[in-house]
């Protein structure tokens, strides 16, 4: 909790303002025992009718001062907390964001929804209470005692005593209870997990009807954290019981050694009303303190959650160079990349040449690292061993932001952001006008897309695009990745919905449009890249051929199998003598 008390600087008046309040309203409280016992002692005894009305006014007076107190101290911790919560999950959305992709796998995806917001409401929740109560339940607690000891020595050491008794329960169900609690965020992972796949993957389970066993399994996570939450809710929920018995006891010792005082004429009436009093009050502010201690402990353990995700360095350093004047030549030299926990290489020793202004097509069974070479183009990982680079220099040179100015990608699943169409195009340049968004939404064949909704670049993205079709969402973010005019563009399996005719239309517009900027079409069909001026052909992370079409088809026995599977018979020219691939 203390790595994350910066966020608390913005608002120190509220952090000394808030429990002053609290304690004021806590002076008051203490205070009306006293008043109380006056009453008893002086004024009825008298049957001084106006000094009872005065201390009635006084008791009603205080009453209200406290509750503008508390109602002070409210403000100002709400205030105080809200703001905490919000600078703290700004810096840690940032700091996620800035996290390379490697890193974001190596935490995980749901641990991360789970950390941004439920970790950080629980820390924030803990802040709350804590400036609420740090001041007001001690200080109530030992005022309180400190008076019982001014009434009546024996009375104080019952009350001490019971105090003393009081914090080692508190203290052993704190220590047990916040042990569990880590396991009880754990299982939230878990749960949020399971929900985040099945929500994804929701066509593929109904698809092969598999709702029950989702059901089932997701039955099990759920009674796995309700079992968890209940051994917790179990070990806190006996805190109110052992503190009341605790407290009671008290009680009782006191009224029976109270009784005996005040027969014996050592301590008035309203001395012994008072310390009941006074016993109500410890009994209440010990209970909020264990409350206290609970939610801190909860608080801890999701703050310790939190700075791990803090600690968690960028293991990808940013570069120094700007890549706005880089050329667009692409080299992969020996590269060789592994995923975390990989059984093999998702790439291996792979080394091509691409000039600017060139077409390169790469072409490959499933798995066998086409997505990963766009990866590292990208800089979404770093090469194991190698060297990627752009215009002739190492893409790890160039800072990050620069580079993926300069190079653009458009992946399969075509994902668009809620908004308009325009805002989502303008993802790829924020200072594009109305007419070079047309361009781009020309060249990518979206025209009609955009003209179908009838209110063009104005017309509404729901969540994730879901209001336009599978070909609609690639079309559109590929006139989005167009609009930034990338020096690089890698079109990875980004036309596999789209029909043959549109895809040979956007081929063309792409050739015609983008002269001088080298683009990469990474795809399952042969036709989308048989026109390419060089063809990759990569083969379990291995590339086993390169060169033209017809190089391809009569020197490379991987290329030729995959035409033959694709394009009608007798197409292929027969194979050359030798087999081997071409690269």
């Amino acid at each position: 909790m203390l790595k994350l008390a910066r966020y608390l600087r913005t608002y120190r008046a509220e952090c000394v303002l808030s429990p002053l309040f609290k304690l004021l309203e806590a002076i008051f409280g203490l205070l009306v025992p006293l008043v109380m016992a006056d009453v008893i002692d002086v004024g009825i005894p008298a049957a001084d009718q106006a000094y009872v009305i005065w201390r009635g006014v006084l008791l009603v007076g205080m009453g209200v001062l406290g509750l503008a107190s508390a109602a002070a101290a409210q403000y100002f911790c709400a205030k105080l907390a809200a703001g905490f919560g919000t600078l703290l999950r700004d810096d840690l959305f940032r700091h996620v964001l800035s996290l390379s992709s490697a890193d974001l796998d190596d935490i995980g995806r749901s641990s991360l929804v789970t950390r941004v917001t439920n970790d950080t409401q629980q820390v924030q929740d803990g802040v709350n209470m804590f400036f609420r109560l740090i001041l007001r339940s001690p200080f109530v607690v030992l005022g309180a005692l400190v008076l019982t000891f001014v009434i009546d020595g024996t009375e104080g050491l019952i009350y001490l005593a019971t105090i003393v008794v009081l914090f080692v329960v508190v203290f052993a169900v704190m220590y047990v209870a916040a042990r569990r609690y880590r396991a009880v965020q754990g299982r939230l992972d878990a749960i949020l997990q399971h929900t985040s796949d099945n929500l994804i993957g929701v066509r593929v389970v109904r698809a092969f009807r598999r709702e029950g066993d989702e059901v089932a399994g997701f039955d099990r996570e759920a009674a796995g954290l309700r079992d968890d939450q209940v051994r917790v809710g179990d070990i806190s929920g006996l805190l109110n019981p052992l503190t009341y018995v605790a407290t009671n006891m008290g009680l009782v010792a006191a009224l029976w050694a109270g009784g005996f005082t005040v027969d014996a004429g050592a301590m008035t009436q309203g001395g012994l009303v008072a310390l009941v009093n006074y016993s109500a009050q410890i009994l209440v502010e010990l209970v909020k303190m264990a409350n206290l201690i609970i939610q801190e402990a909860k608080a801890v353990a999701c703050a310790a959650r939190v700075n791990e995700v803090f600690a968690h360095a960028n293991t990808m350093p940013d570069g120094s160079e700007s890549a706005a004047s880089a050329t667009a030549e692409v080299r992969f030299d020996d590269v060789t990349f592994s995923y975390p926990d990989g059984a093999a290489p998702a790439l291996a020793h792979v080394s091509f040449e691409a000039a600017a202004g060139q077409t390169v097509g790469v072409i490959g069974g499933t798995g066998s690292g086409k997505s990963t070479l766009a990866a590292l183009l990208m800089r979404f990982y770093d090469a194991r061993e190698g060297t990627v680079s752009l215009g002739g220099r190492d893409v790890r040179d160039y800072r990050v932001a620069s580079l993926r100015k300069a190079v653009a990608i458009v992946e399969q699943g075509g994902r668009l952001f809620s908004g308009t169409i325009g805002e989502n195009l303008r993802w790829g340049d924020r200072t594009a006008t109305d007419d070079d968004l047309m361009r781009a939404v020309a060249t990518a064949q979206a025209g009609n897309v955009v003209d179908a909704k009838g209110e063009g670049l104005d017309a509404r993205v729901e969540q994730m695009g879901r209001n336009f079709s599978g070909g609609q969402r690639q079309r559109l973010t590929i006139a989005r990745a167009l609009a930034r005019h990338p020096k690089v563009l890698i079109l990875d399996d980004a036309s596999s919905a789209l029909d043959f005719a549109t895809d040979a239309a956007l081929r063309g517009a792409l050739a015609r449009e983008l002269v001088g900027t080298t683009t990469f079409v990474i795809s399952q069909r042969v036709t989308s890249i048989r026109s390419a001026d060089k063809i990759l052909v990569l083969d379990r992370g291995r590339l086993v051929g390169a060169g033209t079409h017809d190089e391809l088809v009569r020197g490379c026995d991987v290329y030729r199998e995959i035409c033959a599977s694709q394009l009608p018979p007798g197409s292929l020219p027969e194979a050359s003598a030798s087999r081997g691939g071409g690269a």
